[in-house]
């Protein structure tokens, strides 16, 4: 007897949704695109999440548990909490990668701020994100890498940056998203580094 294929995971699922949405705005997306990316038919996704705002929601509800995670591997992978806050940042950026797939995301923070289900999800994200941020200011405050500051309002500027960065990446198109971000993040940070620290 052959053995019984692998049943495709949710987390699979989920994962080609977030390329599919990439690449297709909320009107265009449809489940049978995801079923293709994902390799199941369209009604395994009806099953498991009932309807394409199902599916949305349970991609949006994947990112505020995501973010203690991404941070913490940042810290395994670097050294110095200074690099691994910028780095961290910047490989966020992989989401949009085009500016195509920056309108795209635009799109879907559209339904963000105007959905009660989906606000309540990306705010408990931006929250999670903005606090692991403070985190990491303030190992790199104890590092001697940054000078005593309000790392709460610093963190919620980095937030504000980094948004404004990939914006302007994607109006201007010049060069990459990451590049932006880095530059960007290395100029606000700048005043604050003490001298003869850590360069990110």
């Amino acid at each position: 007897m052959s053995p019984r294929p692998r049943q495709t995971s949710d987390a699979e699922i989920l994962a080609a949704t977030g390329r599919v949405m990439q690449r297709r705005s909320p009107s265009q997306l449809t489940l049978a695109d995801v079923a293709r990316e994902a390799g199941v038919v369209p009604a395994t996704l009806i099953q498991r999440f009932g309807t394409k705002r199902g599916l949305l929601l349970a991609v949006c509800r994947t990112a505020p548990g995501a973010v203690p995670q991404q941070f913490a591997a940042a810290r395994a992978k670097y050294a110095s909490p200074l690099k691994a806050l910028i780095e961290l940042y910047v490989e966020c950026t992989c989401f949009a990668p085009t500016p195509e797939a920056m309108a795209n995301g635009l799109a879907y923070l559209q339904i963000d701020l105007t959905d009660p289900d989906f606000h309540a999800i990306t705010l408990a994200q931006f929250r999670a994100l903005r606090d692991e941020t403070q985190k990491l200011l303030e190992a790199a405050v104890a590092a001697r890498e940054l000078r005593a500051c309000d790392t709460a309002a610093l963190a919620r500027l980095i937030q504000h940056v980094n948004g404004g960065a990939m914006l302007s990446w994607a109006v201007y198109r010049q060069g990459s998203v990451a590049a932006w971000v880095r530059r960007d993040l290395q100029a606000l940070l700048a005043p604050y580094k003490r001298r003869g620290r850590f360069t990110a």
